[in-house]
């Protein structure tokens, strides 16, 4: 291994930005102009691109960041990875779908977004699924998590890290003590049939929409709110809207970082060792800089006027009791649950 060197930071964000209304077809175009394809070597030099929705502010995209640095650093230079924040090249949907087809190499999704592409992540949908956070990185990073790591490469995608994304909690414009309160409000969901069905046993009405467009709807009422962790709440500013912040943990849904098998097979042994330390060095960065994200944003919303509510979950957790009924009908996710709440 190459010793550490002192690098001015080798992370590049692209300034372009797109419209909201963008196509696919659009991002793929924009892709495959030569200065923007999704892995290209320079003067010796091998540069990744990263496409990912967050925030530059968000702890995630400090982690990658953060790996980025060390893997300029490990390959004394001769591989980097260029981030493109803020949706600049997609969804996650379509992001993922950049990846499938070689046009980007690397993304960040979270497993909610992920299960539409591989079934077995439906697993952590389930509401109530872990008893805690030790419990989750207990999980993550043993077998379990590795073998859901390897179950994205059969539609090309292959698993490198999760992320801590903290608990998702509801968040919403009238405060919500018990699931009764939820009963007929529209709340935004990512693409997850998991997340739909969960807000549906709970008496809401589900309503998926983009990350990007939430601001606006839930302004102008097209959804009543929505659910989040704590630190993506507070970056968002959804808190100017949504008061009422419910802290029922429903789930924990880890962020996934993933790269394109076409980009990944191309790597050599060398190139491969030197992504794989940096993306695994990456992990505690990301989970220290979690939980001070998690302290200060808990921490500003309460400054903003955000009433902080701690409801008995007892009541949530009966009102979703039959989606592990529905799932356990599956044997695979029914062996997966069985072996994460034995772990």
């Amino acid at each position: 291994m190459h010793k550490s060197k002192t690098f001015e930071t080798k992370i590049m964000v692209s300034l372009r930005t797109y419209t909201h209304g963008k196509t696919l077809a659009c991002i793929i175009g924009v892709l495959m102009l030569g200065s923007l394809v999704s892995c290209r070597e320079t003067n010796n030099v091998k540069v990744i691109k990263l496409g990912h929705g967050l925030d530059v502010s968000h702890p995630v995209h400090a982690a990658m960041v953060y790996m980025g640095q060390r893997l300029a650093e490990k390959s004394d230079g001769r591989m980097q990875l260029k981030i493109y924040p803020s949706q600049q090249l997609g969804t996650e949907r379509e992001c993922l779908e950049l990846l499938q087809i070689g046009s980007l190499g690397m993304t960040k999704v979270s497993v909610g977004v992920l299960e539409n592409f591989v079934p077995d992540f439906k697993l952590f949908g389930l509401p109530f699924l872990f008893r805690d956070k030790e419990h989750a990185h207990k999980v993550l990073d043993g077998e379990i998590g590795k073998e859901l790591l390897d179950a994205s490469v059969g539609v090309r995608l292959k698993g490198m890290a999760f992320y801590d994304a903290g608990s998702r909690s509801f968040y919403t414009k009238k405060p919500i003590n018990t699931p009764e309160d939820l009963e007929g409000l529209k709340l935004r969901v990512m693409e997850s049939q998991t997340a739909m069905d969960m807000v549906r046993n709970l008496g809401g009405s589900p309503t998926p929409i983009s990350w990007g467009e939430l601001y606006t709807s839930l302004q102008q009422g097209i959804v009543d709110g929505a659910e989040n962790n704590l630190p993506s709440f507070y970056l968002s500013r959804h808190y100017e809207v949504c008061k009422y912040y419910v802290m029922d943990e429903h789930t924990m849904l880890p962020d996934v970082l993933l790269i394109s098998t076409s980009i990944w097979d191309g790597l050599n042994d060398q190139q491969k060792q030197w992504l794989e330390e940096a993306a695994q060095e990456s992990i505690p960065y990301e989970r220290k800089g979690w939980q001070e994200a998690e302290s200060h944003a808990l921490e500003e919303i309460k400054k903003a006027g955000v009433e902080v509510i701690y409801p008995d979950k007892e009541p949530f957790r009966e009102k979703v009791s039959r989606m592990y009924d529905d799932f356990k009908r599956d044997v695979q996710l029914k062996r997966l649950i069985d072996a994460v709440q034995a772990n």
